[in-house]
C-alpha cells in the first residue's frame, strides 16, 4: 500500500471536514475499504476514521423504532437485547454477517455506505423502509441504494444513524457463499408500517425489491403464496456460484422460508 495521513477525528464536525478533503475516504470497520487497499484498487491520500466518535455507537428503541448508530457493530447488534425483542430478524441477520472478525470489526453504517451488491444490511434497511441519517439530511430506504457500490450519499457525506421501524412480522434468509458468507442471494421479508416489502441483495448488482412477492404477500401472508412464483432472471448475476436462473429460483424458495420463519 502507498503511504496516507491517518486522522482520528472527535467529532461528526470534524469527520465531515476530514472527509471533505481531496483523495480522503472515511473509515467505519475498515473490512471492505482496507482490503482494496492491499490489493492496490483504492489508494487514498488520507484515512478518516470515525471508531473514536461516541456518538456514532448506541442502540436506542422508542416510538415505534429501533435506531442503531452508524458505528455500531454487527456483533453489538446481534448481541442486543433491545433488537431481539424489537426487531429478532434484524438480530439474525447481523448474527450471519460474516466472520467473528466481520462481525466485531464491521458497522452498520459502513456496509451501507459501501453498498456491496452481495450485503446483508442493505435488504433489511429496503425491507423495513428504514430512514438513514446522515449529517446533512435523512435519506429514505427507497431513495438510498442507486446500484453497483453506488448510494445516494454525497462525497464526505457521513451516516450517523438508521432508524428502523418495528415491524408486525419479519424474516431473514440467506444462501451463503461458504468462504466469503456474502449472500449468493439474500432476501428479508417484512410486513409492518412501511407496509409489505420483500428486499432481494446478492441476486443483482444491487439491493432491490422484488414487487411480484411483495403482491402476492400483501394479499396473503404466507409461505404458499410466494413459493411457487416464478422470477424473472433479466438483469441478475450470473458468475462461478450460480447463473442469473439460478438465483431466480432462489428468490421465491428463500422468501418462502422467510415468510414461514418470521
Amino acid at each position: 500500500m502507498q503511504a496516507f495521513a491517518y486522522q482520528t477525528p472527535a467529532s461528526v464536525a470534524d469527520a465531515a471536514k476530514a472527509a471533505a478533503a481531496a483523495d480522503a475516504k472515511i473509515v467505519a470497520g475498515g473490512q471492505s475499504l482496507l482490503g482494496s487497499m492491499k490489493m492496490g484498487l483504492a489508494a487514498p491520500s488520507a484515512l478518516v476514521d470515525l471508531g473514536g466518535i461516541a456518538a456514532l455507537k448506541g442502540i436506542t428503541v422508542a416510538n415505534g423504532a429501533v435506531t442503531i448508530g452508524a458505528m455500531t457493530t454487527h456483533a453489538t447488534v446481534a448481541a442486543s437485547a433491545d433488537v431481539k425483542k424489537a426487531i429478532p430478524a434484524l438480530a439474525h441477520l447481523a448474527d450471519n454477517i460474516g466472520d467473528r472478525q466481520v462481525r466485531n470489526r464491521g458497522t452498520l453504517g459502513g456496509s451501507l455506505a459501501n453498498n456491496d451488491p452481495a450485503a446483508c444490511y442493505p435488504a433489511a434497511v429496503l425491507a423495513l423502509g428504514a430512514t438513514i441519517t446522515t449529517d446533512r439530511r435523512s435519506i429514505k430506504a427507497d431513495d438510498c441504494f442507486k446500484g453497483l457500490y453506488e448510494t445516494a450519499l454525497a462525497e464526505g457525506e457521513v451516516i450517523t444513524s438508521v432508524s428502523f421501524p418495528i415491524p408486525d412480522k419479519a424474516a431473514w434468509q440467506k444462501f451463503k457463499q461458504p468462504a466469503s458468507r456474502f449472500s449468493i442471494v439474500g432476501v428479508f421479508v417484512a410486513k409492518g408500517p412501511a407496509g409489505t416489502r420483500v428486499a432481494v441483495t446478492g441476486a443483482g448488482a444491487g439491493v432491490f425489491r422484488a414487487t411480484s412477492l411483495e403482491q402476492a404477500l400483501a394479499a396473503n401472508w404466507s409461505a404458499a403464496a410466494v413459493a411457487g412464483l416464478k422470477v424473472s432472471a433479466d438483469g441478475l448475476n450470473t458468475d462461478l456460484h450460480g447463473s442469473a436462473e439460478y438465483r431466480a429460483a432462489l428468490i421465491p424458495v428463500l422468501a418462502a422460508r422467510a415468510v414461514a420463519a418470521s
